[in-house]
């Protein structure tokens, strides 16, 4: 039977289809118009196998298609243009790396007879995006589209989920193949899922068991193994506490009687105390950040370390291991979990209460129950998250805003808090929320930001006004970069360079995008607002005006143990 001749633009379509992706966040441009073209047959009509999201900037295209990945578990798709689109991606890929982010984002190309020539909009995007993904790859043929696509999918969320750059010169789009539909299973010398040792997993227990202290620190990788189940039997079973990682919050729920609260930098200060106390430490899908670690060489020196990850690269980074444990941690779990004892470490955790009383009483309360005075982000935080009792998908930018949305939302359901956690990416906020209402659309989307981050990419507020994107919008106003001027504040002796902001009217802003708005001045005001907010279908942008000096607290200062936390500027 003779086979189907088509062009590789159509060649693409075909195998994102094939890859069960339904949704493509982009911006079109001269080196990627044929791929359009195809794009546009593949759109039309009730049935229709994809869709595109048109954004306002080939930057927020990643950071939407990172969004709908963290809460779908599916992977993100953007497509762009050469050169400068390209280029603008790369922000994007560079965050999803960090946070191992499932993303796949294809960039048009000069043809391949004008590469190396400088022609207009060509760039090395191969050379440019390697560093900072998983794989990056041209297609130079339109017969390697379907393997490479392919290719790029199975890379992207095996293992260590991250990003996949395609390069797409514009012959390749154009000129015709045979359709041949290819399925890439595996990776010559790529590993994904590594076998455990049996050694090391009766060492992990044995150690477990043995321990009067211990406490186990849950990551993101909890949640992209979907091992939420297994971590719960593993917790329980062993007795153990438990402290979260940012961009773990939401591996264990809020009100889970293990769990102990966040760990590092601006964490709960309990757990960040407990860390330097506990005899054995259990790191499952977590990479020993230097924001949860302080000073690595006082880091924990007591206690024997075991770490549980997929990535053997992590295993001895930053903080030495006892006992590495490399695999699937939905795998490992379960295999240690049946090793283990039925323990009781009642009196190990009721040792954390003192400090968390501390932190209730010098931190918290004053925090999100203030009396008088100005708005307080905390506050703010708090009443959104009573109000939507933890079911709500928190998205955040980076900043203050960050760290107390982090601290004060509640999580009841996996895959609930979506950050750029380890390249801290102002301007993240706006776009990923927006992919978060497209791969959880059953879902509340509450995205915190402030007035720096939201400016930073404030041109997505024209995708929410087409696309109706219901994103709830909660802008903490503070007419500063809050989290730089508190900074130097403590350690700049106060001298407040460029922090202060001088901000429009962002109630004009929302008007010209014809998006519901309203602001929040009085705490005597704001639950009646927020409730407005969250029964208002369609997208919402609530301003509220913050403290000009609001500061989040505890806090590790730069190169200090974490047992040296601040509860109040007064440590200082």
């Amino acid at each position: 039977m003779a086979k189907e001749i088509i062009t590789g633009s159509e060649a693409l379509m075909r195998a994102l289809v094939a890859e069960g992706v339904n949704t493509i966040f982009g911006y079109p441009g001269g080196a990627i118009m044929p791929v359009f073209d195809a794009l546009y047959d593949y759109t039309q009509g009730e049935n229709a196998p994809l869709r595109h999201i048109l954004v306002r900037h080939e930057q927020g295209a990643t950071h939407a298609a990172q969004g709908y990945a963290r809460v779908s578990g599916e992977v993100g798709v953007c497509l762009v243009t050469s050169g400068p689109g390209a280029t603008n991606t790369l922000t994007g890929v560079a965050d999803a790396m960090m946070d191992s982010t499932p993303i796949v984002v294809i960039c048009g190309q000069v043809s391949t007879a004008a590469l190396g020539t400088d022609a207009f909009q060509e760039v090395d995007l191969v050379g440019v995006a390697q560093p900072i993904s998983k794989w990056s790859y041209q297609i130079r043929r339109p017969e390697d589209i379907a393997w490479a696509v392919s290719r790029a999918f199975y890379i992207a969320r095996s293992g260590r989920p991250g990003p996949v750059v395609l390069d797409f010169p514009k012959n390749a789009q154009t000129h015709t193949c045979e359709w041949q539909e290819q399925r890439v299973t595996s990776v010559r010398s790529y590993v994904p899922y590594p076998d455990p040792s049996p050694e090391a997993i009766a060492e992990a227990a044995r150690l477990i068991n043995e321990a009067k202290r211990p406490l186990a620190l849950v990551g993101q990788g909890v949640e992209l193994g979907n091992a939420h189940n297994e971590l719960i039997e593993m917790i329980e079973r062993a007795d153990i506490p438990v402290g979260r990682t940012l961009l773990g919050l939401s591996a264990l729920s809020s009100r889970h009687r293990l769990n102990k609260g966040m760990l590092g930098m601006h964490g709960q200060y309990a757990v960040n105390m407990k860390t330097q106390e506990a005899d054995v430490i259990i790191a499952i899908g977590m990479r020993f950040s230097d924001r949860v670690t302080g000073l690595p060489s006082t880091y924990a020196q007591q206690a024997r370390i075991i770490h549980l990850d997929i990535d053997r690269s992590e295993i001895d980074k930053c903080i030495k291991t006892d006992v590495a444990v490399i695999g699937d941690c939905k795998v490992t779990m379960p295999a240690i979990t049946r090793l283990l004892n039925k323990a009781n470490h009642r009196q190990w955790i009721d040792s954390f209460n003192e400090y968390a009383q501390m932190e209730l009483e010098q931190v918290i309360n004053p925090a999100i129950h203030p009396t008088d005075g100005p708005l307080l982000m905390g506050e703010v935080v708090n009443a959104v998250a009573e109000a939507t009792g933890g079911e709500a998908v928190l998205v955040t930018d980076v900043g203050q805003n960050q760290m107390f949305a982090s601290r004060y939302f509640h999580y009841n359901r996996k895959r609930s808090i979506v950050t750029s956690g380890g390249l801290g990416t102002m301007g993240f906020g706006l776009p990923a929320a927006i992919g978060a209402t497209f791969g959880a659309p059953d879902r509340t989307i509450c995205m915190f930001c402030g007035d720096g981050g939201f400016q930073m990419c404030i041109q997505e507020l024209g995708t929410i006004m087409e696309q109706q994107a219901p994103v709830k919008m909660i802008l903490l106003n503070n007419n500063y970069l809050g989290n730089v001027r508190q900074w130097q504040d403590m350690f700049w002796d106060g001298r407040r360079s460029f922090t202060k902001m001088v901000n429009p009217q962002y109630k004009l802003i929302a008007q010209a995008y014809g998006i519901a708005y309203d602001v929040v001045l009085t705490r005597e005001e704001l639950a009646e607002k927020v409730e407005r907010m969250l029964n208002t279908e369609g997208p919402y942008l609530l301003e509220c005006a913050i403290k000009e000096e609001d500061n989040v607290f505890p806090m590790t200062p730069p190169g200090k143990s974490v047992n040296e936390m601040q509860l109040t500027m007064l440590d200082n």
